[in-house]
């Protein structure tokens, strides 16, 4: 099995219990910082491995928001999530490393926690895709996991790292905002939101010259 089958059949297993699973975490960690990733962005965007739907609320009025997601199964939460809430965002099944968009078809990109499901060889390809398919100019902001530099945090995060690993196919040794300027992008901005483990990345396709 390649590794989007793998990652298929992982969310196909957990889908059901993700938000259950996640909802503490969801709760005081990860719901006041979502709006952070669409603070100021317009037109149209794209929220790239939507998972469950749980940035729905924080969509930019006016947008026009496509939510796309490698697994079937999550996609069936996200769109029971979407209903409950009145919206109208389209959904789809797609790759991230191969998404099948036109060059330039968003003016933004967001991906939370999506870098992390990737393996470290698949990082610089997502950016890649993900660079193509953003207008010159245009912005991919992630939020993601990194391993603490702070001992007794690093040191839970081990207890974690093999749990998180089974559960969601994820670890915490990715670091996206490594590979941005080898993909062709703008480093524009890289900050933490949550101690020394959740960063903030902003990356910038290079304006048509």
């Amino acid at each position: 099995m390649n590794a989007a089958g793998d990652a298929r059949g992982v969310y196909r297993r957990i889908a059901p219990f993700y938000d259950f699973l996640d909802g503490s975490f969801e709760r005081k960690r990860y719901a006041p910082i979502r709006g952070e990733l669409f603070a100021g962005l317009t037109g149209r965007i794209l929220d790239a491995g939507v998972g469950t739907g749980r940035n729905i609320p924080y969509y930019p009025a006016g947008a026009q928001v496509v939510g796309i997601d490698l697994s079937q199964a999550m996609l069936a939460q996200a769109r029971a999530r979407r209903d409950a809430l009145g919206s109208d965002v389209p959904f789809a099944a797609m790759d991230v490393l191969r998404t099948g968009f036109s060059d330039s078809s968003f003016d933004a990109v967001v991906a939370s926690f999506v870098f992390c499901v990737l393996k470290p060889d698949q990082q610089q390809a997502a950016l890649e895709e993900l660079g193509r398919i953003v207008r010159p100019g245009g912005e991919i902001r992630l939020l993601d996991y990194t391993w603490s530099r702070q001992p007794l945090r690093r040191f839970v995060m081990g207890v974690w790292a093999p749990w998180v690993g089974w559960a969601y196919g994820a670890g915490f040794d990715r670091e996206p905002h490594r590979h941005v300027e080898p993909a062709g992008l703008e480093l524009a901005e890289s900050r933490f939101l949550i101690d020394d483990v959740v960063r903030f990345v902003v990356a910038r396709r290079p304006p048509a010259s």
